[in-house]
Formats: structure tokens, sequence, C-alpha cells
């Protein structure tokens, strides 16, 4: 698929770069996206060719088949784990020494080698755990 830097793809980038702590919904990013009328196709799309050049992540939320999308930029979140809250949503990074021990012991307890790239844990955040 051709690359092409467009006005659409640098409104999505930029939205996404905005709210790096949130899983969004592709219905999420086109309702934001519709004042800069952006089609859903082209969101679709550019999310497509944003995850396969790895500028962002995408997961599936449990009980759900509806894809979520997190911004990681050029940089990456390449060496974290991501965790969410399923209570408010918020998604943060894993310590990467933290990361680096438990897919270490993964590998060498379980022979699993675990793609960080597509690896979320879902649980409740200390905010939420302790209000």
């Amino acid at each position: 698929m051709k690359k092409y830097d467009t006005r659409q793809r640098d409104y999505l980038i930029n939205f996404l770069d905005q709210h790096p702590d949130q899983l969004l919904s592709v219905r999420q990013i086109a309702q934001e996206l519709c004042s800069q009328q952006i089609s859903l196709s082209a969101v679709y799309r550019n999310l497509s060719q944003l995850e396969a050049e790895g500028l962002i992540r995408k997961s599936i939320k449990p009980g759900s088949r509806e894809a979520y999308y997190q911004y990681v930029g050029a940089e990456g979140c390449h060496s974290h784990l991501h965790m969410s809250c399923t209570r408010c949503g918020k998604t943060f990074h894993m310590d990467a020494e933290h990361t680096a021990q438990l897919t270490r012991a993964m590998s060498e307890l379980d022979g699993f080698d675990l793609d960080i790239l597509k690896t979320v844990m879902y649980g409740i955040c200390q905010d939420c755990h302790h209000p």
C-alpha cells in the first residue's frame, strides 16, 4: 500500500498523539474528527496504514469484538507492556525493566515469547483501586 502524507493522516496522528493514555475505537476517532471532514473510510484506511508502520497499536478489549487503537509514535512503546484500567479506561506503560522480567520469565518458564506490541493487560489501576 502506497503511503500518502495527507491532511487526514495528519489530523488523525495529531488526535491520537493528544490521547496517548487512551484506547480509542474507530467510532470514537471518527466522531472526534468529523468536524475535519474526514470520512469513516479514510479513518479505517489511515489506521490500517499507521498500524502497518508501527505508529499505532491495535487491541481488542475483553468481551468485545471492537478494535481499539493507541498511538505509540515514531519512537514507539516497543519496550513496554501496556496495562489498561477496566474502570477508568486509562492505559499505562509497565516499567521497561518489569516488562523485560515478565517476558523473560514467561519465555523461560513456559517457553512462550510474548509479543509486546500486541499485548494489553487489563485490570484495575491504583487510582481506581484506592480512590
